[in-house]
């Protein structure tokens, strides 16, 4: 089990380059006052991007540590910091984004939380491992357009992964209508 005293890589923590959060932030085309989650918020690389496109945003880091940093960090501004197990969050009732770089460990895991029938998300951008990516964009579940967005450099993280990284573009698709071009 990891503890406050684990290393980074104990923990999968590869925060992004702020340049690659900035970016990301700006390509999921939010709106003031949207509800964004942030998950595997970290030091607050998206969350600091996602306050200043004036989102309102639920940073969840189950890290304790970087919990309390969050929350100290972004006193001022409409984030919520929850510190919990990603997988057991309660999803919001009401239409919810995500714009998240999440631990490549939980991905799918999180995918089914977010894409279930009762779920109330309209849009992710999640950054991930890029076979994950490509493996949920062919086969997209129903009521879904997945495609693969932004190709992430492995600098684009501190320290850099050993894998290779996109962003994944979910958007829940109107009723009656067809899948993305």
């Amino acid at each position: 089990m990891a503890g406050p005293g684990r290393s980074r890589r104990a923990w999968g923590w590869h925060p992004l380059v702020d340049d690659w959060a900035a970016r990301i932030v700006a390509d999921a085309g939010l709106r003031p006052g949207n509800l964004v989650l942030d998950i595997g918020a970290g030091r607050g690389a998206l969350t600091r991007h996602l306050v200043d496109a004036g989102a309102k945003v639920i940073a969840v880091e189950p890290h304790p540590g970087r919990a309390q940093w969050l929350r100290e960090r972004f006193a001022d501004a409409d984030v919520t910091v929850v510190q919990c197990d990603v997988l057991a969050l309660r999803l919001p009732h009401r239409p919810f984004r995500v714009v998240a770089s999440p631990p490549y460990s939980i991905a799918s895991a999180l995918l089914r939380q977010l894409l279930a029938p009762h779920s109330a998300l309209i849009a992710a951008d999640l950054v991930l491992q890029r076979a994950v990516v490509r493996r949920y964009v062919e086969r997209p579940p129903r009521r879904w357009d997945l495609r693969a967005g932004l190709s992430l450099p492995r600098n684009a993280f501190r320290p850099p992964p050993q894998v290779d990284s996109a962003i994944l573009v979910v958007r829940r698709r109107p009723a009656g209508s067809r899948r993305w071009p």
